[in-house]
């Protein structure tokens, strides 16, 4: 099997649960017009922990165990940037018991295939220790979590 034939198809809006519109900035882009990289990562992150604020109520950076960002991952599909918003969608991979696998979706315009697609795992651990994972992660985060499997 070929590297292009054993790579996933290019997401559509219909892979994911949860929207979130996220408005562009002059500063996203770059000298060439198109969204700096680490402007995707920043996306990533607040698509993640807005779903869980939302969905637990709670200030999630004061639980006893946090979720720390243990892998990041980005395939790019087409150029997006400023003006328009940026609706990014989440879905879940995997809850396990001390990591969730989310990816997520970021769509510009019309289109139904994504312009990029994020991988973002968090690995909970507790907050005076981040050496170790924390078995099992909060209750709350993991009904946050779990609606987004797919």
């Amino acid at each position: 099997m070929s590297a292009e034939q054993a790579r996933p198809g290019r997401p559509t809006r219909a892979d994911y649960v949860a929207w979130r519109t996220i408005t562009t900035r002059w500063r996203d882009d770059d000298a060439y017009g198109h969204l700096n990289n680490a402007t995707y990562y920043e996306m990533f992150d607040t698509a993640v922990n807005a779903h869980l604020y939302e969905a637990t109520g709670l200030d999630i950076r004061r639980l006893p165990q946090i979720g720390i960002v243990a892998e990041t991952g980005c395939r790019y599909f087409r150029e997006i940037g400023f003006p328009a918003p940026v609706e990014a969608g989440l879905v879940c991979d995997k809850v396990g018991t001390s990591s969730v696998v989310y990816r997520i979706g970021l769509f510009q315009g019309d289109s139904e295939e994504a312009a990029a697609e994020g991988r973002f795992v968090h690995v909970y651990v507790d907050d005076t220790d981040p050496a170790r994972p924390v078995t099992p992660m909060p209750d709350v985060i993991r009904d946050a979590a779990t609606p987004l499997l797919r």
